[in-house]
């Protein structure tokens, strides 16, 4: 329904349109005055329906006119105001057709409306249980993101404890690296100083033992005629025995010392194999060194020079 519609504006709406020429209805009163349900603007079109015949006696009483004239306009009226009733009925009728179609419209209206709120409210019931459903999902969502959170913090410090930890590792890997670099540099400079001795040894041994091959030769050369310098051969060849034995003596521990080293350059086990070499060519010299002094213990001291010569010539 309307709110603030009056008679006296349904009223001037309607005088309005008969002033027009316009027979007044609820639609076009509606229309006029822009508000007004169909039912209220009906009722008050009826009541200023009712008071126009009252509002037309009054205009049209005419006291002064003789008898027969007011009857003429008595039944003038009365065809007028038959007139209206039934141009009214017929738009009564109409009004009320479009009232019933209004009301069957409102009806049907009514029923989708009532429908969707049903289906409202059954997709409200839905929603109620879907959001029941993820209050509760959210629960257990905010219970796994708290023990996940948990999990990450023991896990934060389990990988603070580890990275501490390789850092001390790498703190004590470095350390043994430059250790293991000062060491291995120190056993550089030891097997160097080792090469070292070993060459100065074995060139030490190989002038030794061309001395003891000049003295040999010197020594046959003498045999024949210098049989009275045979003990200083003798002795002499006893030194040398002794210095061939410290030198076999050095070589086997040098040896052993370079066995016990692992990763030994291509050059220490060249100058192992010289040594080696070196000892076996002392331990030949040796050998002849002794069967030399064996020849000349053994030979007659009246046998003649170039006899002697040619014996220490086969010996050498």
């Amino acid at each position: 329904m309307a709110k603030g519609i009056t008679q006296e504006q349904v009223n001037a709406a309607a005088d309005a349109l008969v002033t027009a020429g316009e027979r007044p209805t609820v639609e076009k009163i509606r229309a006029q005055l822009g508000t007004g349900s169909p039912n209220t603007v009906l009722r008050m079109l009826e009541t200023w329906r009712g008071a126009l015949a009252e509002r037309l006696n009054q205009v049209l009483s005419l006291p002064d006119l003789p008898a027969e004239v007011g009857q003429a306009f008595t039944e003038c009226w009365r065809l007028a105001m038959v007139h209206a009733n039934t141009a009214a009925r017929s738009s009564l009728s109409q009004e009320q057709n479009a009232l019933l179609a209004a009301q069957t419209s409102l009806t049907q209206e009514r029923k989708i409306y009532e429908n969707a709120v049903a289906s409202a409210q059954e997709f409200a019931k839905i929603a109620d249980q879907a959001r029941d459903i993820a209050e509760t999902r959210l629960l257990d969502l905010q219970r796994l993101v708290e023990q996940q959170a948990n999990q990450l913090a023991e896990l934060t410090q389990q990988r603070d404890g580890l990275q501490a930890r390789m850092n001390q590792l790498v703190d004590s890997l470095e350390t043994h690296k430059r250790d293991a670099a000062t060491e291995r540099e120190a056993q550089v400079a030891h097997i160097r100083a080792i090469e070292d001795r070993a060459h100065a040894e074995i060139d030490r041994a190989r002038e030794e033992a061309k001395s003891l091959q000049a003295t040999l030769r010197q020594k046959e050369r003498e045999a024949s005629t210098a049989a009275s310098r045979l003990e200083a051969a003798l002795a002499s060849t006893r030194a040398a025995e002794r210095l061939a034995t410290e030198h076999g003596a050095r070589a086997k521990a040098l040896e052993q010392q370079l066995t016990r080293m692992d990763g030994l350059p291509a050059a220490l086990l060249a100058t192992q194999q010289s040594l080696q070499a070196s000892l076996e060519r002392e331990t030949l010299l040796q050998t002849k060194l002794d069967q030399l002094a064996r020849n000349i213990t053994s030979r007659p001291r009246s046998a003649g020079g170039k006899k002697k010569r040619q014996g220490v010539s086969r010996t050498s």
